[in-house]
């Protein structure tokens, strides 16, 4: 099997915000709340941002290449498995995972479940990157809890 280095992984990061900023756009096209809406184009466009933010560490990380102190091949396949078992990366499986959206209720809850799945992924690639690129992720990951939280009192004060 293959493994990861550092700038695959944040490749994967790329993935994940474009598919993130995707999401957002159709659920605004979904949901009739004009609150609602405006929060998922604001997500969309803070999902691009942080796309450019991994496209920038990307491009500080090219040839030639210089991973983290630390970095070992067993963790980049753990990383490698959870990409493919855990997040939705291909365009087919996000597309059905996607078309299951139907309502308010369903886009919440796909949202609530990726960005959860975003931090979790981004707080373990976290240590494979150098310390002089270590803040755009933790604000990026800062960034993935608020969107969290945001989505998740939304719900709640929508139900209630």
């Amino acid at each position: 099997m293959a493994v990861f280095d550092a700038s695959d992984i944040v490749e994967v990061a790329i993935r994940i915000e474009e598919n993130g900023a995707a999401f957002y756009r159709k659920a605004a096209g979904i949901v009739r709340n004009s609150e609602v809406k405006a929060l998922f184009l604001h997500l969309a466009k803070e999902e691009g941002d942080h796309r450019e933010t991994f496209m920038n560490l990307r491009t500080a990380m090219a040839p030639p290449f210089s991973q983290a102190e630390g970095y070992d091949e067993q963790y980049a396949a753990y990383l490698h498995s959870y990409v493919d078992h855990i997040l939705v990366f291909n365009d087919e499986a996000l597309s059905q995972e996607i078309a299951k959206v139907c309502d308010e209720t369903s886009a919440f809850n796909f949202a609530i479940q990726r960005e959860f799945e975003s931090i979790l992924y981004y707080q373990e690639i976290r240590g494979l990157l150098r310390p002089d690129q270590r803040e755009a992720i933790e604000k990026i990951i800062a960034e993935e809890r608020k969107h969290f939280m945001v989505l998740t009192e939304m719900k709640h004060r929508l139900k209630h």
